[in-house]
């Protein structure tokens, strides 16, 4: 072993644990050699983040939680940190924080974007990200994780909706629901913001119903479906949120008068 180290044919991963030079920066090979280093490390952040809701998560590093202090190494991210039982899953023979765990430890980095990602996947609830919360008490970045999970009281499932409800909520308009299961025709959507009472529908569409053309063609199905359904649909991407908030508080203000004075004429 001594020997093929100096040689360069194998190198350290973790102390005592080697691989070839070109798979020592591969993500499995790291997760191999930190099961042998210490294998009761609870993997955490991004990396459980990408084993469990968001597989599609970049992130260069191995990050895991252990009893005891260790020196740094390159490729991982340690941290001396006891994990709730009650918080962790098993995934792929690995121990892991479970999604609500998960996205609180992220929402201290990336804001509301990984609780907005965990509640749209309904792989954890926001009940279940106030008791992850709940039983992590004291840590550092807890304020900023409280007021996330403040924000995020309507359950977004984007930031975009998550702004739209912000602006909702700031201008005093009640009635509405967010992210609403509707089946028409044996078909099951989920509205992003319905004012039920008046069968009104708005629509928040991200970069993605830009970009994607089956996206965009089955938004329109969807549409279809809910104005033959009755519903009044209003539309608006994050731009117009963020360019002209006054503007959508105001059209959305403006359709549930519309829709609620129309209701009463057609009153006998």
């Amino acid at each position: 072993m001594a020997r093929l180290r100096r040689q360069g044919d194998l190198v350290d991963v973790l102390p005592g644990v080697y691989s070839v030079p070109a798979a020592r920066d591969e993500e499995n090979v790291r997760l191999a050699a930190l099961a042998r280093w210490a294998p009761e490390a609870v993997l955490t952040g991004s990396t459980a983040a990408r084993m469990t809701y968001w597989p599609t998560l970049s992130g260069s590093e191995v990050e895991c939680a252990l009893r005891w202090a260790r020196e740094p190494r390159p490729g991982f991210r340690f941290s001396r940190r006891r994990v709730p039982p009650e918080l962790v899953v098993e995934r792929n023979g690995f121990v892991v924080t479970d999604p609500s765990l998960t996205a609180l430890d992220l929402a201290a980095r990336t804001g509301g974007e990984a609780i907005d990602r965990v509640l749209r996947t309904r792989t954890a609830t926001l009940d279940s990200l106030w008791e992850a919360f709940a039983l992590t008490g004291g840590r550092s970045g807890n304020t900023d994780r409280r007021a996330v999970l403040v924000d995020s009281r309507d359950q977004p499932w984007s930031t975009a909706e998550r702004l739209a409800h912000r602006l909702l909520r700031a201008a005093a308009l009640t009635g509405w629901r967010a992210n609403h299961p509707v089946t028409i025709d044996g078909q099951n959507y989920f509205l992003d913001i319905a004012f039920t009472a008046a069968r009104l529908v708005v629509e928040i569409d991200g970069r993605l119903h830009e970009d994607d053309d089956d996206l965009f063609e089955s938004d329109r199905w969807r549409q279809n479906a809910l104005v033959l359904e009755g519903w009044t649909v209003l539309r608006f991407t994050w731009r117009m949120l963020e360019d002209h908030p006054e503007d959508f508080v105001e059209r959305v203000r403006r359709a549930s008068r519309s829709i609620r004075s129309a209701s009463r004429a057609a009153r006998p």
